[in-house]
């Protein structure tokens, strides 16, 4: 979707099948499975590769997969990035964003996507329907970062870089 120049050395694949290994090597492909219950596979358009039709997620659940899980965005400060490039395009779709948020049913989504937005101008129109959807409890920005810092209003932990480039 032009979200990145960055290219992965993993696929991401969601499926609704139980799932024996997390990651399968293929013709020296690295593919990275995750199970996801079947009512949580949508957002996604058919791509054709050969003689295959395979569902991909559309540009706005892509961004919300990566706000569910930064890793497989590349961690925080790609995903980021990606979202930037997002908000730059003609097909963004913030209240997309957040239909597809609230079908996950994550809270740290909204969280994350919060704040972010609070570091876009183009994203200011998120900021409210985050806040309005705000869980108990607090997030990590990133759970594989050291996030001692808690920014109150989002109830999200995050790193001191994070923090120092805010200002605050």
């Amino acid at each position: 979707w032009d979200l990145t120049e960055q290219i992965f050395k993993d696929i991401f694949v969601f499926t609704a099948k139980p799932v024996r290994q997390k990651t399968k090597l293929t013709g020296g492909v690295k593919f990275s499975l995750k199970h996801v219950a079947k009512d949580d596979i949508f957002g996604t358009k058919n791509v054709w590769r050969g003689r295959s039709k395979v569902a991909v997620s559309d540009p706005h659940r892509t961004i919300i997969d990566m706000l569910d899980d930064p890793s497989i965005g590349g961690g925080i400060q790609h995903v980021s990035e990606c979202f930037s490039r997002y908000l730059q395009k003609p097909e963004r779709d913030l209240e997309k964003l957040i239909i597809y948020a609230d079908r996950l049913g994550n809270g740290a989504i909204f969280k994350r996507l919060g704040f972010l937005a609070e570091r876009f101008s183009d994203a200011e129109p998120l900021i409210m329907p985050c806040k309005q959807r705000l869980t108990a409890g607090h997030a990590k920005l990133d759970k594989s970062l050291e996030c001692p810092r808690l920014i109150t209003r989002w109830r999200l932990r995050v790193p001191e870089s994070w923090v120092k480039e805010m200002h605050l």
